[in-house]
């Protein structure tokens, strides 16, 4: 039976994952990983620095391996990075230990949340906003398969967007308790 001690956010680059997370941690009383940011304090360098050097395969590998050790952790909340659902090793990560809660919103809203944002190196491009709609095309089947809950995070508040979530995770683990108690 899937676990749901842990609650996860995908979605691509600028959706909120961070700022929800944090919300949702405090919220729940538990500890916030931010997967990006594990890899710049393990790395010593920022993600854009990681990509210069190793590229994005590089840089996925590294990824692999953090998304894998924080996924044996138990009772925490993590926004992973845009792209870790591309490894279908993160994915089934994800999905066999916690809550996967799909963040998404409109290219617009992104843009204008990354405007001056330096550190996505996968926004330094001539056309950022062909870019966001290449990925979300690429990752759009990947992020729902893995999800259990899909929300836009662009259309209301912050606050609303969490209250939300923790209302969705909490019914799934009332249906978990009540699968395991008819079993």
């Amino acid at each position: 039976m899937k676990k749901l001690e842990n609650i996860y956010l995908i979605g691509l680059m600028g959706v909120g994952k961070t700022t929800i997370g944090k919300q949702l941690a405090k919220a729940l009383q538990r500890p916030f990983y931010d997967s990006d940011k594990v890899i710049e304090d393990l790395t010593g360098v920022d993600i854009p620095t990681i990509f210069f050097h190793e590229g994005e395969d590089g840089f996925r590998v590294r990824e692999q391996e953090v998304i894998k050790e924080l996924t044996e952790m138990s009772e925490i909340v993590m926004a992973t990075g845009g792209g870790s659902i591309i490894k279908a090793e993160n994915r089934e990560a994800l999905k066999n230990s916690g809550f996967v809660v799909y963040l998404h919103c409109s290219i617009d809203k992104i843009l204008y949340r990354t405007r001056h944002d330096t550190q996505r190196p996968l926004l330094r491009t001539d056309n950022p906003r062909q870019r966001l709609q290449t990925l979300l095309a690429q990752r759009e089947p990947l992020y729902q398969e893995c999800a259990d809950f899909k929300i836009d995070s662009g259309s209301m508040p912050t606050k609303t967007v969490v209250k939300s979530i923790l209302q969705q995770y909490q019914a799934a683990l009332e249906n978990q308790w009540k699968y395991c108690t008819l079993n």
